[in-house]
């Protein structure tokens, strides 16, 4: 009788639960929201997140605010995420850095890409940009791989190992031939502020930071990697400039695995109205993805992984600051 007794009550307070997590869903969202970035503050991913946190705050009903968490290409933000409480009131940006590299580059990585996040959707896909500073000596591949024959490899930066933009550095690498050193560094921001003061001469950013530096004649676009840019229609992809590479490199909403399904909708149906605004097509909002044109499930993201790593000449820096 007893564990009858203790089974009944163990039911009950299941019955409690459940019903309490349906008035939450119903109630949701009853407090702000944060938005964990895996981005520095002025990137690509950043200018996105910064976007949709009031698009889909008006929608919702509720201040969605905006956190920054850098470090190791985006999968220190990613981890904070992850095991974040699975009830809607995290939610983060990701994609190919985060995803899909990370699992080949990182091998002890502090979560899983697919198991521990819930796809709330996609928000479009974006190319990255190989930029230089105006005296670089090349002006497209052709002249960077000519370059980087005649003497010590050159070296290119990125915003981390294991990062989209290392991933593209080493695309060229491997298909062009070009002799390249990769460079990591914090923040996509922090590479763009190093190319402009000379202390690199090459980099790879993603378009948001790039594009207005290149079209105020700060610095100088080579190639994008990934499709034409809209937002700099004039710069040759890879594809186009001889290399065989050409794949769309995606943004994609995520919550911690474990969120209520009626939450996650709520959620998505936020990003669905906002990203149908008129305002997504914006300059600054061109400058980091073009919309997606058709709807994603999570296997066709993250379930991609990378089975060879990128290159392992990356290394620190020698220079003073």
């Amino acid at each position: 009788m007893k564990l009858r007794a203790i089974m009944l009550s163990l039911l009950a307070l299941a019955s409690v639960a459940c019903s309490a997590r349906a008035e939450d869903a119903t109630d949701y969202p009853s407090k702000k929201i944060k938005m964990l970035l895996p981005f520095g503050a002025g990137g690509g991913g950043d200018v996105l997140g910064r976007l949709l946190a009031d698009r889909m705050g008006n929608r919702l009903g509720q201040t969605i605010y905006v956190e920054n968490r850098t470090g190791a290409a985006g999968t220190i933000g990613a981890q904070q995420a992850a095991t974040s409480p699975p009830d809607g009131y995290t939610i983060t940006i990701g994609g190919m850095t985060t995803h899909v590299l990370a699992p080949a580059v990182y091998p002890n990585l502090p979560y899983d890409p697919i198991k521990d996040f819930a796809t709330i959707g996609r928000i479009g896909t974006s190319s990255i940009l190989l930029i230089a500073t105006k005296d670089f000596a090349a002006d497209d591949l052709r002249g960077l791989t000519e370059l980087s024959k005649k003497g010590e490899p050159i070296q290119y930066g990125s915003w981390g190992v294991g990062s989209t933009g290392h991933f593209c550095g080493e695309i060229l690498s491997q298909k062009a031939g070009v002799r390249l050193q990769h460079v990591p560094f914090s923040s996509a921001a922090k590479l763009a502020n190093d190319l402009m003061g000379g202390h690199i001469s090459v980099g790879l950013v993603d378009m948001a930071t790039g594009t207005p530096l290149v079209k105020d004649g700060k610095l100088k676009a080579l190639a994008v990697c990934g499709g034409r840019s809209p937002s700099l229609p004039e710069v040759a992809s890879y594809k186009e400039q001889g290399v065989d590479f050409e794949r769309s490199l995606s943004w994609v909403m995520y919550a911690p695995a474990g969120i209520p399904a009626p939450v996650a909708q709520k959620i998505s149906s936020a990003l669905k109205e906002s990203l149908a605004e008129a305002d997504t097509s914006s300059r600054s909002w061109s400058r980091s993805a073009s919309p997606p044109s058709t709807s994603l499930e999570i296997s066709s993201v993250t379930s991609t992984r990378v089975t060879s790593r990128p290159g392992r000449r990356s290394q620190p820096m020698r220079r003073s600051r």
